[in-house]
């Protein structure tokens, strides 16, 4: 049709189709707008936020041991005495308490302290010698228990007496001979004649002595072990 073709209808037509496409935009962009909500955004969201009073947080408990102390680090072994006991002595042992000189007729301040005295083959005495005739009553120096007869080449006839707490050995060495009816497991009062001054074993012949030593017992069993104790001191309270 020409007026299709005339310029001015060409611009009302091309007038009208913007109309409608703008018309049309803004019908679309209010729908949309109505079916959506604002969205805040909660910039403080991303930090923990403090818990209310009525319900506060739950800690975990854990349980801790408390550090006990290490006790001081103790011998791992007690040294070991053969039958003559020879072994140094223990500065830190208390001895035993109110034990008699056991030789009769010998009084405390006639005692020699022969205990760190040089012996055979480097060894150390660990004992008192105490001098008296051969045949003199050997006493118990406290009571207790006879834990063992024993003949040996350095001790000679010997004897073993086990303290009524089970702590100390008391070992008699150099008798002569033992007490009339003296046994093993006998049990006997401080005083108690128990056998008579000898010069047995290594003790020479006519050096006629009692070898006396105290030893802390490692077990009450083993009467031949033990840490050795100068009696010289426990004798002269």
């Amino acid at each position: 049709m020409r007026w299709a073709r005339h310029p001015r209808t060409r611009f009302l037509l091309a007038f009208l189709g913007i109309v409608v496409a703008v018309a049309t935009l803004v019908a679309r962009l209010t729908r949309v707008s109505r079916g959506r909500r604002p969205t805040m955004i909660n910039l403080a969201s991303s930090s923990p936020s403090p818990p209310s009073p009525s319900s506060p947080p739950t800690a975990s408990v854990q349980s801790i041991s408390p550090t006990v102390p290490l006790a001081a680090a103790s011998p791992t072994s007690t040294p070991t005495a053969g039958p003559a006991r020879n072994q140094s002595p223990a500065s830190d042992i208390s001895g035993p308490v109110n034990l008699i000189v056991p030789v009769a007729g010998v009084r405390p301040d006639q005692l020699r302290d022969t205990f760190a005295d040089a012996r055979s083959e480097g060894r150390v005495h660990d004992a008192i010698d105490i001098p008296a005739a051969q045949g003199t009553a050997v006493l118990a120096a406290a009571d207790g228990t006879i834990a063992k007869l024993f003949h040996s080449d350095r001790g000679g006839t010997t004897i073993y007496q086990l303290s009524t707490d089970s702590k100390f050995f008391y070992y008699y060495a150099h008798l002569d001979r033992y007490a009339e009816g003296l046994a093993e497991g006998q049990f006997v009062k401080q005083g108690t004649t128990i056998a008579y001054v000898g010069d047995t074993g290594n003790a020479g012949a006519g050096n006629y002595h009692l070898h006396f030593s105290i030893a802390q017992a490692a077990d009450p069993k083993r009467y031949w072990e033990g840490v050795n104790i100068n009696p010289y001191p426990l004798l002269r309270r």
